[in-house]
């Protein structure tokens, strides 16, 4: 079993647009994502150059592309793609290979910027190598929608193996 944690903190200079307007200690966070197996940290493209150099050389960059984004006035050309900082569990040989982007439009209706869509949950779980007996540790849930996926994950994944398991007890 393996520790993996994913942080999706108000981005490096835009804590004023949450409640708490409190900027986040990217250097300390990122120690603490060290501490564990395997971690993603969501970021935003501008932020890279201040990132990159609190980060471990073994670090990369994945992109969340967003075929639906939402364009702000005045800003051109717009922000239609965000960096994911990752730091993934070593692969067994044969395991399928996962693309380092995924394109998922943006969600509606949850009322806190930057929610994540399902379909970029369940990519950041293939993405870290997770598996379903890992301990996972989202450690900025505001809606929570990532550990609602992460339990749905899990649930798939054990079925999946459980069918597997069938299949050759009765071949």
């Amino acid at each position: 079993m393996s520790r993996i944690a994913y942080a999706d903190p108000p981005y490096v200079g835009l804590a004023n647009f949450y409640p708490e307007k409190e900027e986040v200690d990217h250097e300390r966070l990122i120690l603490e994502l060290e501490t564990y197996d395997a971690w993603a940290l969501s970021c935003y493209s501008n932020s890279l150059h201040v990132l990159l150099p609190m980060c471990k050389s073994d670090i990369r960059i994945a992109a969340w592309v967003k075929p639906f984004a939402s364009f702000k006035p005045g800003v051109n050309p717009g922000y239609a793609w965000e960096p994911v900082l990752f730091r993934a569990l070593p692969r067994a040989r044969g395991e399928p290979t996962i693309r380092d982007w995924i394109a998922a439009s943006i969600t509606f209706g949850k009322h806190m910027i930057g929610a994540k869509p399902p379909q970029f949950c369940f990519w950041l779980f293939d993405l870290l190598g997770a598996r379903a007996d890992d301990e996972f540790h989202d450690l900025y849930p505001g809606t929570g929608v990532v550990t609602r996926c992460w339990q749905s994950w899990r649930e798939m994944k054990q079925q999946k193996q459980l069918d597997l398991d069938t299949i050759a007890q009765n071949a």
